[in-house]
């Protein structure tokens, strides 16, 4: 396999040597050109050399988003290192537990901003913080310590790029680990199909760090791309975050569709001399009406969309489809990958067949970091290949099109996407049994009206049952969970329904009361227009909770993407603009309707709409 991703980054910093003053990374209050991105790399890969970290490290990297997130991976490459990206916001026994997967000797962190405290990791662990490294003195060692780093070391293909968690069946996640190879082949077969624009792009960094799709968005910054780099606060307030993007001139912006949906309003109308936007779907189906509705869009000019499969073992992406007239769909196989549906028997399914897609190819990752076990079991020996070659089991159903293009069906086990992120309702069964209150644990999904997946948590308590065991469970949740894989719902049960042979009957568990995620006591009724209004958004939205004007949008099951759609509504259907900053600073409809009022009261008085918050809250 050629290339690697030492490869990249010398093209990293052959593009920088060629146009040092381009821009490389832009955020709300700051960028930096590709000079002074090349030299904070140096600097950063010297410490991380005279700390002791050498090529097959492992090093974990915990920053917010900002420009020291793209000049810390960088780096680690640099020294011939994996990287660990993590997500500070995530809970910190469930980052001690990547670092652990992934045998990370050392972690990045910025100060406060980055992270649990240092006794959370585990011990031996040396935690490094980034913004102590810009006092003089240490800019000095930088500078001293220059030379031994001013070129990235040279590893095999085969070495580990990064290990990237994902959710597993074992109540733990799996950290997947690429190789240098996995990474040259995406950005490769990316360049080759045409997908990634031949001319310099402005690409929004929209995933979160501890995400896939992460990757394919900030590695563009080799190409010699600029990366636009919205703070948390922006991207979750669908205003806010349009209206950066617009002003800093962004071309090109991946999505998953549940976010898309939320972005949809706030797109600018036609313009002709803007150039079409470059918009990349993936993590999760895109549903009929709006793959219609971006065909429409192209059609008048206003986008080019793509829409990209493949899951991490894959290293992001293996299939791509261009948003045409054609149904949904996920397209035709990258270079460098070979997808193929079999039967239970591993034989191809003809064309209009269900079948199981199987991946094979350069972007095929090496396994899961410390778990030989899980590997063998999802990376299995390839009977179609040459020998000694390995695929990689989706466990997605798909139906082969004409034209070598897949058309998706659906899972073969109990894995869901919710808001694009893969989700193994085993780990969350096993968080919430961990709780001593609880003697089993089973999670299941269902589709709210929007056609989103909720998590429910069914459980059953050790007698007698502790009273607000729900509200306590949620907490426990929070402490070990990502936000997207906390339960909507926790409903508790005397006893699991059965089917005719003793197991569980999941079919037969019934649906949370309306009261199941609401706040205790019986639910005030509003007392204004406004209240009554924003009591039925809630009520829509948040179905099928029982909302009353004290219930908490949050404690009511909402999320960040609810909370944009919330403000939304708020618009169309009251006329008062807020942020989602609002929504987390006022979340009952009660306290709310006193912001609407008030922007409504000084759009009246001629001054300025606009919620209290000039951003959302993280």
């Amino acid at each position: 396999m050629a290339g690697s991703a030492t490869d990249l980054l010398s093209r990293f910093h052959r593009g920088a040597a060629r146009h040092p003053g381009r821009t490389a990374v832009v955020t709300p209050s700051a960028h930096l050109t590709y000079a002074q991105l090349a030299a904070r790399v140096r600097a950063l890969a010297a410490v991380l050399c005279g700390v002791g970290v050498r090529p097959g490290s492992a090093v974990a990297v915990c920053l917010p988003r900002r420009p020291d997130l793209v000049a810390a991976l960088l780096a680690v490459w640099q020294v011939g290192a994996a990287q660990v990206p993590l997500d500070p916001a995530h809970p910190a026994e469930r980052l001690r537990l990547l670092v652990e997967d992934a045998d990370a000797r050392t972690v990045l962190v910025a100060g406060e901003e980055g992270g649990p405290a240092t006794d959370v990791w585990p011990p031996g662990t040396r935690v490094i913080d980034v913004d102590a490294l810009t006092a003089p003195d240490a800019r000095r060692h930088h500078d001293a310590a220059d030379a031994p780093t001013a070129h990235p070391v040279s590893v095999p293909t085969a070495a580990p790029a990064y290990v990237i968690p994902t959710s597993g069946t074992t109540g733990r996640p799996k950290g997947v680990t690429v190789t240098r190879g996995n990474v040259a082949h995406l950005v490769r077969a990316l360049e080759e199909s045409g997908v990634y624009p031949p001319e310099p792009a402005r690409v929004a960094w929209n995933a979160g760090p501890g995400f896939d799709a992460s990757v394919q968005q900030w590695i563009r910054v080799c190409r010699g791309d600029t990366l636009i780099l919205p703070t948390d606060e922006l991207r979750a307030d669908p205003r806010l975050f349009t209206d950066f993007l617009r002003a800093q001139g962004a071309t090109d912006l991946d999505a998953t569709p549940s976010h898309w949906e939320v972005l949809r309003p706030y797109f600018p109308t036609a313009d002709a001399a803007t150039p079409p936007l470059r918009l990349f779907l993936g993590g999760e189906p895109v549903p009929p009406a709006m793959w219609a509705d971006l065909v429409e869009l192209s059609r008048q000019g206003r986008v080019s969309a793509v829409n990209l499969y493949g899951p991490a073992e894959c290293t992001v992406d293996s299939t791509a489809a261009r948003v045409t007239g054609a149904g949904p769909h996920i397209g035709a196989a990258l270079p460098g990958v070979r997808a193929v549906a079999l039967d239970d028997a591993l034989r191809p399914v003809g064309d209009g067949e269900p079948g199981e897609l199987y991946l094979a190819g350069d972007g095929v990752a090496a396994g899961y970091a410390g778990l030989p076990g899980a590997t063998a079991a999802s990376f299995v020996a390839d009977p179609l290949g040459p020998a000694g070659g390995r695929m990689y089991r989706t466990g997605d159903r798909v139906r082969p099109l004409p034209g070598g293009v897949f058309a998706y069906l659906g899972r073969t086990d109990d894995q869901v996407k919710v808001r694009g992120q893969r989700i193994e309702p085993a780990e969350i069964e096993a968080a919430v049994a961990r709780h001593p209150a609880v003697t089993r644990a089973v999670v299941t999904t269902r589709r709210d009206p929007h056609g989103d997946h909720r998590l429910l948590a069914y459980v059953t308590p050790t007698p007698p049952a502790p009273h607000g065991l729900a509200e306590t469970l949620r907490a426990h949740c929070a402490a070990l969970l990502p936000a997207a894989m906390v339960p909507t719902a926790l409903v508790v049960l005397d006893s699991f329904p059965l089917t005719a042979n003793g197991k569980t009957d999941r079919s037969a568990l019934p649906a949370p009361a309306p009261d199941a995620t609401a706040t205790a006591g019986p639910p005030r009724a509003p007392r204004s227009a406004t209240e009554r209004t924003l009591r039925g958004l809630y009520a829509e939205l948040l179905a099928p909770a029982r909302i009353g004007a004290d219930t908490g949008f949050f404690d009511a099951g909402g999320h960040s993407l609810l909370a944009m759609r919330l403000v939304g509504r708020v618009r169309a259907d009251l006329g008062a603009e807020l942020t989602v900053r609002d929504v987390f600073e006022a979340p009952t409809p009660v306290t709310l309707a006193r912001r609407v009022d008030a922007a409504l009261a000084d759009v009246a008085d001629g001054g300025t709409q606009g919620g209290a918050g000039d951003g959302a809250a993280p």
